[in-house]
């Protein structure tokens, strides 16, 4: 051994002889010659694979030398000597003794305000050495802390990346080499970490986010409040692999931190966030951590939580299906630090920032998850998060918040979450967003199991049918989520909502009369047959029938306050509309409600929405208003105390518009067959006047609907009318033909078509001839009309009068021969003349 070392001895006299002269060079001016004798050096000692003692003893000789030309102002000589001082670092068995003359050199040349190393790549290879010092040198380092903490705040905001990367390297291995001593000075590092932790190469942001790690885990704690800011905004990193490094970190400190009961309510959230992380590597990774964090968690406080492992283990009922229960010692954490955990997520579900918001949101149902019924206890401000982040302008806020919800209504008793979440319902506490809390209650319902929700179905469909609920608010997403609280019960308490069946009816009643989008009707439609179908109904009109007379008495009980603006004229539309013929075996309740509300006094709006609908319906009788028969029982009441009283002539343009939608109604029920000719023959004395009084009316919708209905009297009844009542009618209807519209003036004459046809053997021609010549002379006038170039008004006219010479021939006769010769055109006098005498001899009243 002593030979071996006298040789090593021998052989580094020798090695040092020869390097003699190469040493001297390196204090040349000429920089070939100190380039040539570095090289030379380097060939001679590091490149030669010497022994691990020759080379220590080369080391010692050389290192000052050495060191001296990291100060050579030639970039490849200082290259050239960091690398021969860091081979010799890496090779001999004692590095530490080099130490004394090296650290002060490598603090002098990196750790000043101004940085003395210019070339980038020289400091790199510097911060390596140095890297590497502390690796072989370890617990040596100590004495020189000062200066490796002074070296490192310069190199990690080096402008050069792979220098911030190497320095965060070296700082993790300082941090795990000198534990007792680094806790000191570890403070100082955290502001250029921090500062460089944003910078915009991914691989610097990893390296920093590991040494932070590193720093705070051997460091006092202090500073964990200044690092988790930042390292909350790496989980919003577009790089994977940040994110995974932030993961890492927080499940470290989570299992291995000193003082991490004290932030275990701030690196949780930041450890349960990972798991949502849209990488699968990156959210498998957070949930194992996770569930390491709980199970050590568990075992550090078995004694507290014993009678949970022994008694708590079994899974709640109705527990969300496909998803994993996590265990008893991750929901702890969550339980009891949930209370310092709600506001933070309460601040930042409102962040400016759409990224912080989507994050938050699904970090709630997390939280929610692991609280389980442990939630009662924040339910007031957890609803206020749900309200808030439910109204978010971004989709992916909404619908986690919204599962949020649904896990709330799981896991907390319907009694609790009902008496707050109905009493927000009606009493908004946001004006501008009065939809929310019906979109969460509609949430929270959908995770509440159909036994549990049973007892109080009746509170919540009255609460969802109550007037300041269901009428107050007529926005489409406020509607929407009307809609979305009554589908909830249909789709948890299915043939259980028999109980509430007429109010959940009420409800989509008003969402339909309500909303102007026809896809929001039609999806409430779609629940109305949903409703039909747990209650095991073969159709809506089934339904219908079950609770008409319920309908009608829920609408009459306001029927004295309604007007244009009151939801409930729309309501009965729907009701009667949609019911079809099931309205006719409902007519009685039906008949005192229309009364009330067409009476003229009343809003006139209203009537005339109302008589519109009416009109709809009486054109198709038969399968609707009487559809039992039982509309004619009440048509005459119908007819003089509702329609006629409407047609009675007021001042103004909106009581001329009732007159006109009260006519369409007379006409429809004239039409609809819904009214008996007996019936409206008793009351053709009440009926005609009003019509022929509307045949003055300045609409001419208006005079056209009175021309109509009165030819379909005169089709009904006409033949059975005295013939003073028939010589009543003619001469308006005469009149008519001079009207500024063509389509009144062609009605007007049909009309007198169907007088002609209405006199029977009761109307003695001879009797009324003043009456017929009249028409007659009237008649022959538009028989040359020059204002009629296709001849249509002549046509009919000539036909009419074919039909009036049956009535008395010898008269007509008599008119047309009077006339003929002062018409432009006698053609159709002609045509008349023949007609009349190829009548049988004795017709008419000769």
């Amino acid at each position: 051994m002593a030979a071996m070392a006298a040789g090593d001895e021998h052989a580094s006299s020798e090695i040092l002889r020869g390097l003699a002269r190469h040493l001297n060079c390196l204090n040349e001016d000429n920089k070939s010659t100190r380039k040539r004798a570095l090289e030379l050096i380097k060939r001679e000692t590091v490149d030669k694979g010497l022994s691990s003692s020759v080379l220590q003893e080369l080391f010692s000789a050389l290192l000052k030398p050495l060191l001296k030309c990291l100060s050579d102002p030639m970039e490849r000589c200082r290259e050239t000597a960091l690398t021969i001082t860091t081979e010799f670092i890496r090779c001999v068995p004692k590095p530490e003794e080099s130490l004394p003359y090296l650290m002060p050199c490598l603090a002098q040349r990196l750790g000043e305000k101004e940085t003395l190393e210019t070339a980038e790549e020289l400091r790199l290879l510097a911060v390596e050495m140095l890297t590497l010092t502390v690796e072989v040198c370890g617990k040596h380092l100590a004495p020189y802390l000062t200066d490796m903490i002074n070296i490192l705040q310069r190199t990690i905001v080096d402008p050069f990346p792979d220098v911030r990367r190497e320095s965060c390297k070296c700082t993790i291995n300082v941090a795990k080499s000198l534990p007792e001593h680094f806790h000191m000075q570890a403070e100082s590092l955290m502001k250029p970490l921090m500062q460089t932790i944003a910078h915009q190469h991914s691989r610097v942001r990893v390296s920093v986010i590991e040494a932070t790690g590193a720093v705070i885990q051997h460091s006092n704690g202090k500073n964990v409040d200044d690092v988790l800011s930042h390292l909350a905004q790496r989980l919003f990193d577009d790089s994977p692999q940040v994110r995974r490094a932030v993961t890492v970190v927080v499940g470290d400190w989570l299992l291995q931190m000193k003082d991490r009961y004290s932030y275990f309510h701030k690196l949780v959230p930041l450890l349960l966030t990972c798991i949502s992380d849209e990488i699968p590597e990156i959210s498998c990774l957070a949930a194992d951590l996770w569930k390491q964090v709980g199970a050590q968690w568990e075992k550090e406080n078995e004694d507290d939580i014993k009678d949970k492992l022994d008694f708590l283990l079994s899974q709640p009922p109705f527990y969300p299906q496909g998803v994993e229960r996590p265990g008893l010692g991750c929901r702890e954490l969550v339980v009891r630090n949930l209370g310092r955990l709600v506001p933070a997520i309460s601040n930042d579900i409102t962040d400016w920032l759409v990224p912080t918001r989507v994050r938050t949101s699904q970090l709630l149902s997390l939280l929610l998850l692991h609280a389980e019924d442990h939630s009662v206890q924040h339910l007031q401000p957890l609803l206020a998060i749900l309200y808030r982040a439910s109204t978010d302008a971004e989709r992916d806020v909404v619908s986690n918040s919204l599962a949020a919800a649904k896990l709330l209504g799981t896991f907390v008793p319907p009694a609790v979450f009902l008496k707050l979440l109905l009493d927000h319902v009606t009493n908004l506490s946001s004006s501008s967003h009065p939809w929310a809390p019906l979109m969460v209650l509609a949430a929270v319902l959908g995770g509440c199991s159909k036994p549990l929700l049973k007892p109080h179905l009746q509170e919540i469909a009255n609460k969802l049918a109550h007037p300041d609920v269901c009428q107050e608010y007529q926005q489409v997403v406020y509607l929407e989520q009307l809609l979305g609280c009554v589908d909830a019960l249909l789709c948890q308490s299915e043939s259980d909502c028999s109980e509430v069946s007429l109010q959940l009816l009420q409800v989509l009643v008003t969402v339909q009369s309500l909303c102007p989008e026809p896809h929001l009707s039609e999806k409430a439609l779609e629940s109305v047959q949903c409703l039909c179908k747990v209650q095991g109904l073969d159709s809506v009109k089934d339904l219908y029938r079950q609770h008409m007379g319920q309908l009608l008495g829920w609408l009459s009980a306001s029927v004295n306050t309604w007007s244009s603006y009151s939801p409930q004229r729309l309501q009965l539309h729907i009701i009667v509309i949609q019911s079809g013929p099931v309205i006719g075996e409902f007519v009685s309740q039906l008949m005192p409600l229309l009364c009330c509300c067409l009476q003229p006094d009343r809003d006139i709006e209203m009537r005339m929405t109302i008589f519109t609908m009416l009109a709809k319906l009486l054109l198709d009788a038969t399968n609707t208003l009487d559809s039992q028969g039982h509309f004619r029982d009440e048509a005459e009441k119908f007819l003089c105390d509702v329609l006629l009283p409407n047609l009675v002539w007021r001042a103004g343009r909106s009581a001329a518009a009732v007159r006109t939608s009260a006519l369409s109604c007379l006409l429809a029920l004239l039409h609809g067959g819904a009214i008996a000719p007996g019936q409206l023959l008793c009351l053709e004395e009440k009926v005609s006047p009003q019509v022929l009084s509307a045949l003055e009316e300045d609409s001419q919708m208006a005079r056209l609907l009175a021309c109509r209905s009165l030819s379909t009297i005169l089709r009904l009844i006409g033949a059975s009318l005295h013939p003073e009542a028939l010589n009543k009618i003619y001469p308006v209807l005469l009149k008519r033909l001079d009207d500024s519209s063509e389509e009144v003036r062609s009605v007007a004459l049909q009309a007198l078509g169907l007088w002609l046809s209405s006199l029977t053997k009761d109307y003695p021609p001879e009797l009324y001839a003043a009456h017929l010549q009249l028409l007659f002379q009237q008649l022959l006038l538009y028989l040359d009309d020059p204002d009629d170039p296709d001849d249509s008004v002549q046509g009919q006219v000539l036909e009419i009068l074919k039909k009036g010479s049956s009535v008395h021939p010898s008269l007509l006769q008599r008119e047309v021969e009077a006339v003929r010769d002062k018409q432009r055109s006698p053609l159709y006098c002609d045509q008349l003349l023949q007609h009349i005498s190829s009548l049988p001899a004795g017709a008419g009243a000769d």
